[in-house]
């Protein structure tokens, strides 16, 4: 099953609906959805390395657009403000959910502005280095996922999933 994902996103980067999906994706993770853009953002990029600078712009757009979705969450469900530009850079970067970041900045009331500048800034160095580094490595890059694909995508849960932990215990 996983190869099929794998080889569809691969094969989908030639499709016109292939790069609005990423977006929709990246759109939907960063205020409810569980799955990341990356899992289409690294297989679309390694299928197409010309195109990788254009999917990160539109992962970094879309993902920053359903930030500000989720922030409005968090304000109408309701101190942060102090380390929220800290804390929306350092979690943009890192594997730790971002939607968790967006609804907390929106129930915390942290500045929407300096919210969007720094989710940008955030979001934006997270998919351009992988951009940058898939179509620099993209060949050799998409032979050492392929020929391990189950154990990359295990390693990719466990970051996910310790960057989960991570979050609730330390917020």
């Amino acid at each position: 099953m996983l190869r099929r994902l794998y080889d569809w996103c691969i094969a989908a980067a030639d499709k016109p609906y292939a790069t609005w999906l990423m977006g929709i994706i990246s759109f939907v993770e960063s205020s409810f959805f569980p799955i990341p853009p990356d899992t289409m953002l690294i297989p679309m990029s390694l299928a197409r390395p010309d195109r990788a600078w254009f999917y990160a712009t539109v992962c970094t757009l879309t993902s920053v657009a359903g930030g500000v979705l989720g922030y409005f969450i968090g304000a109408v469900l309701y101190d942060y403000a102090q380390w929220g530009g800290w804390i929306i850079l350092l979690k943009g970067l890192t594997p730790i959910p971002y939607k968790i970041v967006t609804i907390a900045s929106g129930f915390a009331g942290y500045n929407l502005c300096l919210f969007v500048v720094l989710s940008i800034v955030a979001r934006g160095m997270r998919f351009y280095l992988e951009a940058f580094l898939l179509n620099r490595y993209g060949p050799q890059a998409r032979s050492i996922i392929e020929e391990r694909l189950g154990f990359w995508v295990t390693v990719a849960g466990v970051v996910l999933i310790a960057g989960i932990v991570a979050a609730l215990y330390l917020f």
